[in-house]
């Protein structure tokens, strides 16, 4: 019977199955480490991983900016960041319901931040008060709010929703379309659809 010391002195290395690493390095370089045999012994070998099909990550901004009330615009944090956008649509306000997004001009707008997550048990109708009050303050300053969360499709697109049924007295549907036409990529996630369409001001 062989014992585990033996086995272990018997067993060849070429044996061993290949192993490979997928790398990203902090630059966005991707790399497959390799380990192999070398003349003194065991190398890492790094090589360039090669751009397959698949998922295509989206790196181009978006600064569409959606105009659902002449003091009152809808986008997304790239358009937040981009003082070219800012000045265009005469901001001067910024609401970001957005969670860890910074912002940037601090000497140039006034900045109001409200931390959302965007999870469908979060309850966007609590915020509505709060971010209604910023809203309203500015328009009586004769300012522009822009109103953002990260990709300006879910928490920004919801808070203006509730806010039209809050201050204009639209119904759901109503107040959907509109937001909807002037940014037509929003999709609140189905919680914050749910929560708005029962939500009574």
């Amino acid at each position: 019977m062989h014992s585990l010391a033996q086995e272990i002195q018997g067993f060849s290395k070429n044996r061993l199955k290949k192993q490979c690493t997928h790398v990203t390095t902090v630059t966005g370089r991707r790399l497959v480490e390799r380990r192999k045999e070398g003349a003194d012994g065991e190398v890492e070998e790094e090589v360039e991983e090669e751009e397959g099909c698949g998922f295509v990550e989206d790196k181009s901004l978006d600064l569409q900016v959606g105009i659902v009330r002449p003091h009152l615009l809808l986008a997304s944090q790239d358009a937040a960041h981009d003082t070219d956008a800012l000045h265009r649509c005469k901001v001067s306000h910024v609401l970001n319901v957005a969670y860890g997004v910074s912002n940037p001009f601090p000497d140039q707008l006034v900045y109001k931040t409200v931390h959302i997550l965007d999870l469908p048990d979060t309850d966007i109708t609590s915020y509505l008060e709060e971010c209604s009050v910023f809203i309203d303050q500015a328009r009586e300053q004769n300012g522009v709010v822009l109103v953002h969360c990260n990709a300006g499709v879910s928490r920004s697109s919801s808070v203006l929703i509730g806010y039209l049924m809050l201050k204009e007295g639209l119904t759901f549907d109503e107040a959907y379309k509109q937001v909807k036409k002037a940014r037509p990529s929003i999709c609140p996630n189905p919680g914050f659809y749910r929560q708005l369409q029962g939500y009574k001001p």
